[in-house]
């Protein structure tokens, strides 16, 4: 990893050289973009890299505000956001999770689920305090109906646009993270299935301009797998209560897919079919018309039950692995008490080997002496 001091030397450009140098490769990168913004010929260009693009002004009752849409420039603000996210999971690796897991001395196995865990918790608790705020100030929790009111939300306001750059920014650093941390080839399809679901919701939600709800089955989701991770990193550190932890993610995991389907159907199937505006209009950033509906519906209920079917299969063999060693252990024969031997010991106490009578005469009869 980056940022550590290596008395090893790899060739320049080499894959080893790349592996334990990207972060410092990205830093370069994102250091000569804020050089950028010191000149005025480079600064247009430096600033298409840092701030979201495609800005306008809507009129409100007191002034204007700014509002943003989406187009082929958001490409470049990702592709920064990416070195910079980069950059953030070298320095948690580097400075957080590495030096807790010297102290626990884990397997390979368990050392790389645990810094798998480590970043996604880290990310997951900033992602649900950020999200929450956005839904908080924008007013998506006050007014469920805004959800699917005044459909297409093509204008949105900039820290839901920076949210969603951000979201994608992250879950596109992760592919390459699997080469950079040199990742079991066993964890590779596991990891790669909910980067591309999380990217494919994410994107979905963004391009057709259904942010407001993306905004809250994200901030549902997230707070589940927060809760997960950060009971299988107590897990990596005491195994003795993992029970308990895990009993209660597995409770809040059922409620969340029915709150996730639920608000799905509510706004999509019920709120947008509704609405008096249907036609297909791409140009507009409008997508409601029955095709695209059910689309949506059809993708969101599908990654609902195949996440409900992976865990519903996970339970079940930690029950089928917890009763097979229960009863391997009712089987297990019980070694039989050899009974005691009776010892007979003659009539006195022992001192220093010799049997004395209790009333210090020697217990042993004299033979009588013939006349």
């Amino acid at each position: 990893m980056a940022f550590r001091r290596r008395t090893k030397s790899y060739p320049l450009f080499s894959q080893e050289f790349v592996i334990h140098n990207h972060a410092d490769i990205g830093f370069c990168l994102v250091l000569c973009v804020l050089i950028g913004l010191m000149f005025e010929v480079t600064a247009k260009t430096a600033f298409l890299f840092i701030l979201p693009q495609y800005n306008i002004s809507v009129p409100t009752a007191d002034s204007e505000t700014v509002h943003y849409h989406y187009g082929p420039k958001d490409l470049v603000t990702i592709l920064f956001y990416i070195f910079i996210t980069i950059i953030l999971h070298a320095v948690v690796q580097e400075y957080i999770l590495d030096k807790i897991s010297k102290r626990l001395h884990l397997s390979k196995v368990k050392h790389s689920k645990f810094n798998e865990s480590g970043q996604l918790v880290v990310f997951h608790f900033t992602s649900v305090i950020w999200c929450f705020y956005v839904v908080v100030t924008e007013g998506y929790l006050t007014n469920p109906r805004s959800l699917w009111e005044d459909y297409p939300h093509v204008h949105l306001p900039f820290q839901v646009k920076f949210f969603y750059l951000c979201q994608l920014a992250y879950w596109l650093h992760a592919l390459p993270e699997l080469y950079f941390q040199k990742v079991r080839k066993e964890e590779i399809p596991r990891q790669l299935q909910y980067i591309c679901l999380y990217l494919v919701h994410i994107a979905g939600a963004y391009l057709l301009n259904l942010s407001r709800l993306g905004l809250i089955l994200l901030l549902l989701q997230y707070s589940t797998e927060f809760l997960f991770h950060t009971a299988r990193l107590f897990y990596f550190a005491d195994e003795n209560n993992e029970k308990l932890r895990f009993s209660a993610w597995a409770a809040v995991f059922g409620v969340t897919r029915l709150f996730i389907l639920t608000l799905a159907v509510l706004a999509i199937g019920f709120g947008l079919a509704r609405m008096e505006n249907q036609a297909f209009d791409p140009e507009k950033g409008n997508f409601n018309t029955l095709f695209c509906r059910l689309c949506v519906l059809l993708l969101v209920c599908a990654a609902q039950a195949w996440l409900m079917w992976r865990f519903i299969h996970s339970q079940l063999r930690h029950w089928r692995e917890y009763w097979n060693e229960q009863s391997a252990k009712r089987r297990v024969p019980a070694t039989p008490r050899l009974p005691a031997r009776l010892i007979k010991r003659e009539s006195g106490y022992h001192e220093n080997g010799v049997v004395k009578a209790e009333n210090g005469t020697s217990p042993r009869t004299k033979k009588l002496k013939s006349p």
